[in-house]
């Protein structure tokens, strides 16, 4: 596989209500500091961001809350991308956010439409493509009308075009969903995710809703990457295939339903060239259950 000339178009596309993306995108999280926390390089920010869109990604994960001392995810976006050519797709997140000694809080109801105008002010932007509502750890499985509610009437009110949801459970979509449409899901997932996460990456498939993993290469690493010990079925794969396990791990995400949605972020051109390339990786029935015979994914297409 030659990660140099393959573009996100390999991958295939999905819908976000009115929007058509690319099912592999960009998260930007990785963008505002460096693997020990100092400081990302600027001018290599942006020119990943403008790579990335120069091989065909037209959907953007970001936030607010993405910032380190020296840099703000959506600052870099604006400054790398805008005027934004047609058909790119930014996607945010409300309710968490951090002060700037770095602190988080979490928003009331009330609150959301400050969260959203400064998501507005930092992009440049007249509207948001897409608002993920992101539920702290603390609510669980509880309700998410209230704030889903306030969300719902920013949308009606033209500052946001759709609306998703992050850290829910089968339940809160539903509930959501009674409120206003709903067309993607994001929650942590990968080859290790547990049932209750395959369940709402089905549910999300019957009900025709964007099914958005973070965490799909980093795994149980989370925030702070891939550890040094891979997935043995993963390593396999990308031993007997000459690719890199984040390869593997990004097209067996891919794999999981046509309605799976891609987001690495990266601040290595090389590294984002390999995960764009990844799209074009399709694995075999073989390779996918050699993958859940030694780990708990669910190895299997279409799930």
């Amino acid at each position: 596989m030659t990660s140099e000339t393959v573009t996100a178009d390999a991958a295939g596309t999905w819908t976000l209500g009115d929007l058509t993306v690319r099912r592999m995108g960009f998260g930007a999280m990785r963008l505002t500091s460096r693997a020990d926390g100092g400081p990302s390089d600027r001018e290599r920010a942006i020119a990943v961001l403008r790579r990335a869109v120069e091989l065909g990604v037209n959907h953007i994960d970001t936030a607010a809350f993405y910032f380190s001392p020296l840099r703000s995810a959506n600052e870099l976006i604006n400054t790398a991308l805008a005027p934004y050519p047609d058909g790119l797709v930014i996607a945010t997140k409300v309710w968490p956010a951090r002060d700037t000694s770095g602190q988080w809080w979490w928003a009331s109801p009330d609150q959301l439409r400050g969260q959203v105008e400064e998501n507005l002010r930092q992009l440049g932007r007249d509207h948001l493509d897409l608002v993920n509502l992101r539920l702290p750890p603390s609510v669980g499985d509880g309700p998410v009308c209230d704030h889903f509610g306030a969300l719902a009437e920013l949308r009606d009110a033209g500052l946001i075009r759709h609306l998703g949801l992050s850290n829910v459970g089968v339940e809160q979509l539903a509930e959501a969903r009674a409120i206003a449409p709903v067309v993607c899901v994001q929650n942590a997932y990968g080859v290790h995710a547990p049932a209750e996460q395959h369940a709402v990456l089905r549910a999300c498939g019957e009900q025709g809703v964007a099914f958005v993993p973070f965490f799909a290469i980093a795994g149980a690493g989370r925030e702070a990457g891939a550890g040094a010990e891979e997935h043995p079925g993963v390593a396999a794969v990308a031993a007997a295939r000459g690719v890199s396990p984040a390869q593997v791990r990004l097209a067996w995400t891919l794999h999981q339903g046509p309605h799976v949605l891609a987001i690495p972020g990266t601040g290595d051109p090389g590294h984002l060239a390999e995960n764009v390339a990844a799209g074009a990786l399709r694995l075999t029935g073989d390779e996918l259950a050699r993958i859940a015979s030694l780990g708990h994914g669910t190895g299997a297409p279409g799930r």
